[in-house]
Order: structure tokens, then sequence, then C-alpha cells
């Protein structure tokens, strides 16, 4: 776990590799739980009869359930004190190269790519997110999340 207090501090972290979190085992549970809140009940997340004869064998993870689990996983990795507000600005990229089966583990790769500053006493962070999924030479997802601190 890095921290970083205040805005000096963040810049700094700009080309800064900051590790990877702890693996996180994707359940059914989960998949039904993440259908219901998004809406996407689609067979191959939600029916693993149906999804054991389809194109993978089982049921698999929802993309942006996989992406969803950046904001806990980055909170593992770094920690950022003396801003007054931190929020969420967005994504650049996102790609979904592997599919990720239920029972199978991901965890977060992340570096920070740059810092910028921005209108208002700020500075934006352009972070590399790789999900990895254990066992698999593809990544699970890969973006680019856009994060603004200000004072």
């Amino acid at each position: 776990m890095i921290t970083a207090n205040g805005l000096e501090e963040i810049r700094a972290l700009a080309g800064r590799d900051l590790g990877t979190s702890a693996w996180r085992t994707v359940t059914q549970d989960l998949i039904d739980t993440f259908a219901e809140v998004s809406g996407d009940h689609q067979w191959i997340h939600t029916d693993p009869v149906r999804a054991a004869a389809g194109p993978f064998g089982k049921t698999i993870a929802h993309g942006y359930l996989t992406l969803s689990w950046g904001i806990p996983m980055f909170a593992e990795l770094l920690h950022v004190t003396g801003v007054g507000m931190a929020l969420n600005y967005g994504l650049n990229k996102v790609r979904f190269p592997a599919p990720v089966p239920v029972g199978s583990r991901v965890r977060l790769q992340a570096s920070v790519q740059e810092v910028t500053p921005v209108p208002g006493d700020g500075v934006q962070m352009v972070r590399a997110f790789t999900f990895e999924l254990e066992g698999s030479p593809k990544p699970a997802c890969a973006a680019e999340s856009v994060t603004r601190y200000y004072l």
C-alpha cells in the first residue's frame, strides 16, 4: 500500500507501478447479484445448465462486474490523504480480452500513467488497470481509469 499526501505527492506518482491487489474469486452468487443490480440476465452469466453447453463451458462474469472491482482493488494499492475530494472522472479505454469463468480468480495490476493539473486546484490521474486472470495468458480486462483529486 502506497500513501500519497496532497497534490504534490500525487504528482510524484506519475510513471509509477503500484503493484497488484489481492486475488478475488468469482462466485455464481456474485454474478447473480450483479445481474440483479445491472439488469443483465444473459444466460452466459446466470444459467449454469445452459452455459455448461455454451462456448465457455460454464457461466462467466459480466465484463462490467470485473471492471467494477477496480475501485476496491485500487484502494488496496493507493491511499490518498490531504485532499478535499476524489472524483471518478471516467474511462478512456476498456477492453475485455478474456472471459472470466465462475470459480476463477482475478486481481488488479495498476500503474499511474500521468498526472496533470486541472482547473479548480486539482490534478487528474490517468491509471492503467490490468485485471489479471489467474492461469490465463490474456487479462480479463484492460482499462485506463481517470480520477481527479481536488484540495
